[in-house]
């Protein structure tokens, strides 16, 4: 590497990492007002432990929002290499905006990869363990803590109903089953299910059916092709699992497409947030690197930032069709960040080559 990569290594890397301070500092301050979090958590785990929990909070924010400041800060970077003529004195010297961005795009990706491996599996991880929602709240289970699985297995389809579970869901507790096939037994109730073997077993359970007085049942069985993997991504959600987590447990296969599809999304987001970041970048280039006349960089700012929120959204809409089976994972993770690099080196394009 030159001098000149590595001068603008320090100054994009120092103005984009002053913007996502700020901006993690913002987001641990809204976590931070969740003062019944932090509260039950400083009760059973310790202040310490409360304040992690702030801090990994914000860290997991902050990566979500990572398109957006790390734009915001290389626009900041730019505009001081051209307020201070350093970026003229490297156009001058006959070294293209193509040759002048490559060390900070080949720096961006590991960087990437090392927060979506690295510090996003230490967030997920703390946050996991610290924070007080019930598992799968955010998916499956009731505001009351009620947890509700659609299954079937053979010619058997059914809901299952529980207040709670243990053991990764592998054991649920207060029990009612919902048969929604033609049978006799409309509704099971049972004080606990386990799942063995390909089977939801009850120890004991009650039969209830509106023709017949209700029905002592011993050692009952339901079949399910529900595998514990797939239990596991059902009663959590996927943003609770890390990448490596993710990687095993689809390994080991899923059989319900829309967990599947949910998983899968997130795991490849991970994996394309190095070519979404390469596409901010290449938009923070192509607004600011341009000669201009008058040193008013307002609107080309402007412009940059609000280019940036609609990536940011479409990506975001593309998660959302992606984890609901709408579109391919694969292809809603990345499809925006191909489209981000697209207009970037577009408008790079455009403004370096096109009007010579």
């Amino acid at each position: 590497m030159t001098r000149i990569d590595w001068l603008l290594l320090r100054r994009l890397g120092s103005r984009i990492g002053v913007t996502l301070f700020i901006f993690y500092g913002i987001i641990a301050l809204v976590e931070s007002l969740d003062t019944w979090r932090f509260n039950f958590v400083a009760s059973n785990q310790g202040t310490h432990m409360a304040i992690l929990m702030v801090a990994m909070s914000g860290v997991r924010w902050t990566i979500k929002t990572l398109p957006v400041t790390v734009l915001m800060g290389a626009i900041i970077g730019m505009i001081d290499l051209k307020a201070r003529h350093e970026l003229t004195v490297i156009k001058a010297s006959g070294i293209s905006i193509w040759r002048a961005v490559r060390a900070p795009t080949i720096a961006l990706i590991l960087v990437s990869f090392a927060i979506a491996l690295g510090a996003e599996t230490v967030s997920t991880q703390i946050n996991r363990e610290l924070s007080p929602a019930p598992p799968g709240q955010a998916n499956l289970s009731m505001p009351n803590g009620e947890i509700w699985l659609e299954q079937r297995g053979g010619d058997q389809h059914y809901v299952l109903k529980a207040s709670g579970m243990q053991a990764g869901g592998s054991k649920l507790g207060d029990v009612t089953v919902f048969n929604l096939t033609r049978s006799g037994q409309h509704r099971i109730e049972a004080p606990e299910a386990l799942l063995e073997n390909g089977e939801w077993v009850f120890p004991t359970a009650i039969a209830l059916s509106p023709d017949s007085p209700p029905a002592t049942l011993t050692n009952y069985r339901l079949p399910t092709t529900s595998s514990q993997t797939e239990i596991d991504l059902k009663l959590t959600s996927t943003d609770d699992l890390t990448f490596f987590e993710l990687v095993q447990l689809l390994q080991a296969g899923v059989a319900d497409s829309s967990i599947r599809s949910a998983a899968a999304m997130r795991m490849v987001k991970l994996l394309a947030l190095p070519l979404v970041l390469t596409g901010s970048l290449f938009i923070a280039f192509a607004f600011t690197a341009g000669y201009r006349r008058s040193s008013n960089y307002g609107p080309a700012v402007l412009y940059g930032i609000v280019l940036g929120f609609v990536v940011f959204v479409i990506t975001e809409m593309a998660d959302r069709a992606g984890s609901t089976g709408v579109l391919d994972p694969t292809f809603a993770a990345v499809g925006p960040a191909v489209v981000a690099i697209v207009i970037g080196v577009t408008l790079l394009l455009y403004k370096e080559d096109g009007r010579t």
